[in-house]
């Protein structure tokens, strides 16, 4: 299966949209139900060139019977119902539309609830980062999962940021690559120390991440900068993203068993942010999607890693389902999250080889970010590669 990737503004108000997005050759679209604040080129819309999305916003109806403590925000810049605008006229072009949900990256509810949020060693508040070690956060997330299945009766979920985020952050104009932290620290200062992680740790554990941060050199790696917290401050991280993730697939398996699951995963232990640590694999979901943004070589290692992950088949796996008194099962599918946007060129030829390493490393669906965003050149790219 080939995937595209829309915002429902994309498509409301131009009635061209669908018929562009499905001659790209794309099986489905991956369409935003939930997502964050964002600045967005439009370069096809009759209306606009640019979209300034203020805040994170849930992009069906909101009913307020159907929330709790924590209730999204509704966009201003788009209709109240513009998934469900979208929606129908993708399907009516024959594609499938799969509900992009953003779980735990939403600035609106960290701002309008800090008490909720990220905070690292040194007390620094994280506002797009709600803490999934809090009952309020997971509470959400579920009543997410159950509105987007309820209201927005899609083909299938896609569950993004399903776990902790972390320092990585592209907000305002971001300021932070001048500090010189690589990657190990980048993890250090995405542990989260608020009033719900920091009790779970080893008692010198936020003093030591001080210390260690403070401190060049820095460490070679996350393990070592931690030194002797690292396996318990690894178990506390993990089992966060586990029992969200599977009180997720819990929900969505009741409401709506026959609507695959696709989780945003890396096999990275220390991994925060759109792409949840996943390194002992989730037999639960259908589909296990890498990131596929940086050095292709090192992303097709993800990818093996991650179809390594998925040899033990899940209870509801192919998106054609078998019958229920069926003991036949199908090995969970691999995804590639495609960039075809800068700094990548606009070239078929590029693309499609890029494609041929990730299926060689075992993905066999593609999901292509991002069919709104891109420029016409851009979008003659992929149609070229997918029919190579």
């Amino acid at each position: 299966m080939n995937i595209a990737y829309l915002y429902p503004w994309d498509v409301v108000g131009d009635p061209t949209a669908p018929g562009r997005i499905a001659d790209l050759g794309v099986d489905a679209v991956a369409l935003a139900a939930s997502y964050h604040s964002t600045r967005a080129a439009t370069p096809y819309h009759p209306n606009h060139r640019v979209l300034d999305v203020a805040h994170s916003a849930f992009y069906l109806p909101i009913r307020p019977e159907a929330w709790g403590s924590l209730v999204p925000a509704s966009p201003t810049w788009t209709t109240p119902d513009a998934y469900l605008t979208a929606r129908d006229a993708l399907k009516a072009a024959g594609l499938k539309v799969l509900a992009w949900t953003v779980l735990t990256h939403n600035s609106y509810l960290g701002t309008k609830h800090p008490g909720i949020a990220t905070r690292n060693a040194f007390g620094d508040l994280y506002p797009h980062a709600l803490c999934p070690a809090h009952p309020e956060v997971v509470d959400y997330c579920e009543r997410l999962v159950r509105e987007v299945l309820t209201v927005g009766e899609p083909d299938g979920l896609i569950l993004e940021s399903c776990g902790p985020m972390g320092f990585g952050h592209q907000n305002m104009h971001e300021k932070t690559a001048g500090a010189d932290w690589n990657g190990p620290l980048g993890d250090l200062l995405s542990l989260c120390f608020c009033t719900a992680c920091a009790p779970q740790y080893p008692e010198t554990t936020q003093e030591h991440v001080k210390q260690v941060v403070d401190t060049q050199p820095n460490p070679v790696t996350t393990e070592e900068g931690l030194s002797d917290h690292a396996q318990a401050v690894q178990e506390v991280r993990l089992s966060l993203s586990t029992q969200l993730r599977q009180r997720l697939i819990t929900v969505a398996r009741e409401l709506s068993p026959e609507t695959p699951i696709t989780l945003h995963a890396n096999p990275d232990p220390w991994a925060a942010g759109a792409f949840a640590a996943l390194p002992h694999g989730e037999p639960g979901a259908d589909v296990l999607v890498g990131n596929c943004w940086g050095d292709p070589a090192s992303d097709a290692d993800r990818l093996t890693t991650l179809a390594n992950l998925s040899t033990t088949p899940a209870a509801n796996l192919s998106t054609t389902r078998a019958p229920a008194d069926s003991s036949s099962t199908t090995r969970q599918r691999i995804g590639a999250y495609v960039l075809a946007l800068p700094p990548r060129p606009a070239d078929a030829t590029v693309l499609a080889d890029q494609m041929a390493t990730y299926a060689k490393a075992g993905a066999t669906e593609f999901h292509l970010y991002h069919a709104g965003l891109a420029s016409p050149a851009r979008l003659a790219a992929i149609r070229e590669a997918l029919n190579r």
